[in-house]
């Protein structure tokens, strides 16, 4: 006489959710772990009230597939949203402050950025000349060489030494 593997089947549940759990882990894309909560929530809760197997998988599958389309897609773009693309390598440049380390001539020079990197740099097109010392901005990376122009200037109100209270020496 062979034994009821029904009674049993929560146990398969179980470790198919472990699975799809697992699998979540690897993939981190929200689909394995929508169908293991199908599998939980449909698969092992239809069990556990005593339904009959057909029924199990029937509720396991509908749980999962309006998971994967009602909430999966409302937790990537949250997820989207909440991390902001952080320029790296030359793309970090751009917008950049420098200051000019040497003189410019026929348009070539170099700058010291931010960043503290030594570049070869070029004038933008239509910039003054700059001169050692003047602080610039990179408006584009051309190989090995950044594109500068003249970094924007406060007015004398808006510096932070024109803000700031003037001491006296009395």
């Amino acid at each position: 006489m062979l034994p009821d593997l029904t009674q049993y089947l929560w146990i398969a549940w179980i470790v198919l959710a472990v699975v799809f759990v697992i699998i979540e882990l690897l993939t981190l894309e929200f689909t394995f772990l929508m169908l293991a909560a199908g599998a939980v929530i449909g698969g092992l809760g239809v069990n556990l009230l005593g339904g009959p197997w057909w029924l199990q998988i029937l509720i396991a599958a509908a749980v999962s597939a309006l998971l994967l389309f009602t909430i999966r897609p409302l937790l990537l773009t949250a997820l989207r949203r909440s991390s902001q693309p952080h320029p790296t390598n030359v793309d970090a440049l751009y917008g950049m402050a420098a200051r000019v380390t040497a003189p410019f001539v026929d348009g070539r020079g170099f700058v010291r950025l931010d960043n503290g990197e030594q570049w070869t740099a070029e004038l933008a097109p239509a910039a003054p000349a700059l001169s050692p010392g003047e602080r610039a901005v990179v408006t584009a990376v051309r190989g090995a060489t950044v594109e500068v122009a003249p970094a924007p200037s406060f007015p004398a109100s808006g510096s932070p030494a024109a803000d700031s209270p003037e001491r006296s020496t009395d």
